[in-house]
């Protein structure tokens, strides 16, 4: 039986900087457009938060459940997994995956029922299938080369979009912007794992993104998912200049570049992905800073 540490490691807590920073954008964005009511921002924000964690934690579960029984993980070289290392049986990450994901469609719909945008629930129940779909099912499209698609989409352009639209009822091109530049940074997460597992990927026919577009292909993608957040974030700045502050999370992304582009591969990407989820995280915050002053 797996120890509690190690449901925690199977939680995967280096990628949720990817849960709580579209809800920092989001709501710096909603600040920005309608101004700051603390009895709307602050509850509705706190929900968002709560939906995007749980969905992060819920896919991680998922992924960890569905790679396990296909054997994808038995010869694994990244962070630990229940199923693959066989500390915790399929069943039971099921379920925590099935009860994370259900934790978030339930404060999902808190959220919806308080702002009243009850249409959007066809957006969180995608939301909660595209959690599951990843490796789940008979055909998941991470297998397909679309899990990033899939990440800008959800916890990109749904996630910040959505937080601002459950606080103000509005979307603009700054939560728009702020979207992209935060779903970029959450693709370059998921090539940080993919691009680790490229060799094992290709040859038990996981078609990832970095096994259709090669080694060299991937580290030059990652490098314009990490630097366009800061060309979008200078176009935020013509009409909210304080989001310049963004340029201070810059330095950041040098050492998880360098390895990158120096071609680390296997245990030597590990760093990279909590480098890199760091980045997203002090990104969204300065982001939300620069947003509300």
């Amino acid at each position: 039986m797996a120890t509690l540490s190690q449901w925690v490691q199977g939680a995967r807590p280096r990628t949720l900087p990817a849960a709580i920073a579209p809800v920092a954008a989001g709501t710096g964005a909603a600040i920005w457009d309608a101004g700051f009511d603390a009895g709307i921002v602050i509850p509705r924000a706190l929900l968002a938060l709560g939906v995007s964690l749980a969905l992060q934690i819920g896919v991680n579960f998922a992924n960890d459940y569905s790679d396990g029984i296909r054997g994808t993980d038995d010869d694994r070289v990244g962070p630990f997994r229940l199923t693959g290392s066989k500390a915790a049986s399929p069943a039971a990450v099921k379920r925590a995956a099935i009860g994370s994901l259900a934790v978030g469609g339930l404060l999902g719909l808190i959220l919806i029922a308080i702002a009243g945008i009850w249409w959007t629930l066809i957006v969180g129940a995608a939301a909660i299938a595209a959690a599951w779909f990843y490796t789940g099912g008979k055909k998941p499209y991470g297998y397909l080369g679309l899990g990033e698609l899939m990440v800008l989409v959800f916890f990109g352009l749904v996630a910040v979009n959505g937080t601002a639209y459950a606080i103000t009822g509005r979307i603009t091109w700054v939560s728009v912007l702020a979207s992209l530049a935060i779903g970029l940074l959450a693709v370059a997460i998921m090539l940080t794992n993919n691009l680790r597992d490229l060799p094992k990927d290709a040859l038990v026919g996981k078609n990832t993104l970095p096994v259709r577009l090669g080694d060299r292909g991937t580290r030059l993608l990652y490098a314009a998912c990490v630097l366009v957040p800061f060309v979008l974030a200078l176009v935020i700045a013509v009409v909210q200049w304080p989001v310049l502050i963004v340029l201070l999370a810059l330095p950041l992304a040098i050492i998880p570049l360098r390895i990158v582009r120096g071609g680390a591969q296997g245990l030597e990407l590990i760093p990279v992905l909590g480098a890199t989820g760091r980045l997203e995280l002090v990104y969204s915050l300065l982001l939300l800073i620069g947003l509300t002053v």
